[in-house]
């Protein structure tokens, strides 16, 4: 039968001995071996009752089995919910209530407390990192063969949540079609091949660590070195036998502060790539000095996967995110119309990649997505003579202040390249008269600089209606799991 995600993922793999997984132990799974586990843990999941379409949500550690479970689930033609792991209690409960699933995996250290936010008809099962998790246990007697269950390219294959920065979490429904689509221009565009030795520390309830760092390795069929977070001496240990890092900008800057990082250690890779939130310039020129490798910058999101990428061969910019992914279309617009090119406005996104709505929000997802398939991403950029789209940020980052448009990214550009400056984050707060006032946030390498000295310098380079009214000093900045700096927790530190 039919299978969409299956039968391009997993099944090509039931006789491949080459290693999948390598762990942080030193063991290694091979794909046959892999997805002899993939069928053992389906078994479960029937036994369990989940029926094609029915949700298995999964807050787990990682680990093989939380791998081998995403195939699992995809195999009965069920629906994969990952939870970011760091959620709290009542956060779970809300996805659940949400969510409806007939399986819930948690860490075994937290089953007693998910086990009571959990309705009846909901079967809470364990995975833990010695492997004696109550789901890995079961699935040790099943067969390692599975009767694939029929799924069409538009049935859903994911569900994942975005953030809840701007309100309650949505649940954007991802097809087979989705995902593999997704997955196959990235290998094509990326050059991923067998021969390829993926470093993979991210983690795995997100896009990134999951639907682009796993999906396209199964689709290639490459090694992945599977950690179970980023650790410094183990990635400079992992990298010269390796060909291929996906990270975030905090791997980057984390390995720039090490000195063992030079173009001997990374003479074997082949390609860095980051995403998830913005390079730095000087990340991307620090990086090609110690290195002589120029990152590869793109862009996504949870709703699409990824959109754009800067090329694999050609220019890679930093400050941009480079070109549509092929049979990606990407217009700007204003107002649902398209700006002339070089002009600011809304990236809207058609193609495959782009979800099919939100889970039971209709009217939010008539909001977003347009009758003509086009994905409202709430995202401002601008788009160059030549296709190639640089990210001026959120438009809910967007500060109007006395009726004028400021975009923060301008303003945190001419900041970080302030000697002595190590990053910056704009963001508006309320007053009374303007609407708006602009304040930044500013994290130090020189404890010498003075705030004077970085509005001295926005003078001379910005019109005064961008200037920032306060300067705040900060040790860091706020992130979530993924990088990206949380400005919703400095407007709200610093709203009065």
């Amino acid at each position: 039968m039919t299978n969409t995600l299956y039968d391009a993922l997993f099944a090509p793999h039931a006789n491949n001995a080459a290693v999948f997984l390598t762990r942080d132990d030193g063991s290694r799974i091979s794909y046959a071996e892999f997805v002899g586990r993939v069928a053992q843990l389906a078994h479960v999941l029937m036994d369990a009752g989940v029926k094609p379409g029915d949700r298995v949500v999964v807050q787990a550690p990682k680990v093989t089995d939380a791998v081998a479970l995403y195939g699992a689930t995809v195999q009965t033609g069920a629906v994969y919910l990952p939870l970011n792991t760091a959620y709290t209690q009542s956060e779970v409960r809300y996805f659940i209530e949400d969510a409806a699933p007939t399986v819930v995996v948690c860490d075994a250290a937290n089953e007693a407390e998910v086990s009571a936010i959990c309705p009846n008809n909901a079967q809470v099962m364990t995975l833990a990192k010695d492997g004696n998790g109550s789901l890995s246990v079961l699935a040790n007697d099943k067969p390692s063969s599975f009767e694939t269950v029929a799924r069409g390219s538009d049935d859903l294959a994911g569900l994942l949540y975005t953030s809840g920065t701007t309100g309650r979490s949505k649940g954007a429904m991802m097809s087979h079609k989705n995902l593999l689509s997704n997955a196959q221009s990235l290998t094509e565009l990326w050059r991923i091949t067998s021969q390829d030795r993926l470093i993979h520390a991210l983690p795995i309830f997100h896009t990134h660590g999951l639907f682009v760092a796993l999906n396209t390795a199964l689709l290639a069929g490459a090694e992945v070195r599977f950690m179970d977070g980023f650790d410094i001496d183990t990635m400079i240990a992992e990298i010269p036998a390796s060909t291929l890092l996906m990270g975030v900008p905090t791997f980057y800057t984390r390995l720039l502060s090490d000195a063992r990082l030079d173009h001997a250690l990374t003479k074997n890779m082949r390609l860095f790539i980051s995403g998830s939130a913005p390079l730095l310039a000087e990340t991307h020129k620090a990086f090609e000095d110690r290195t002589g490798h120029r990152i590869l910058e793109r862009y996504g999101m949870t709703e699409t996967n990824m959109i754009t990428s800067n090329p694999y061969d050609g220019a890679r910019l930093a400050g941009t995110v480079g070109y549509a992914l092929p049979g990606t279309e990407v217009v700007i617009t204003d107002r649902g119309e398209p700006v002339t090119t070089g002009e600011i406005g809304m990236i809207e996104v058609r193609g495959d990649n782009v979800f099919q709505g939100y889970w039971k929000m209709p009217e939010k997802t008539a909001e977003e997505l347009r009758e003509n398939g086009f994905f409202i991403t709430g995202d401002l950029g601008v788009k160059d003579a030549d296709g190639r789209i640089s990210i001026v940020g959120r438009q809910k980052d967007l500060i109007i202040s006395g009726g004028y448009n400021i975009y923060p990214k301008e303003v945190e550009d001419v900041i970080n390249d302030i000697d002595g400056v190590l990053e910056s984050a704009v963001f508006g707060v309320p007053h009374a008269d303007f609407g708006e006032s602009v304040l930044a946030a500013v994290v130090l390498e020189n404890p010498e600089l003075s705030t004077a000295k970085i509005a001295a310098t926005i003078t001379s380079a910005l019109a005064r209606f961008k200037h920032p009214r306060q300067y705040i000093i900060v040790q860091a900045l706020p992130r979530n799991t993924m990088g990206k700096v949380q400005k919703n927790v400095l407007r709200e530190t610093y709203a009065t």
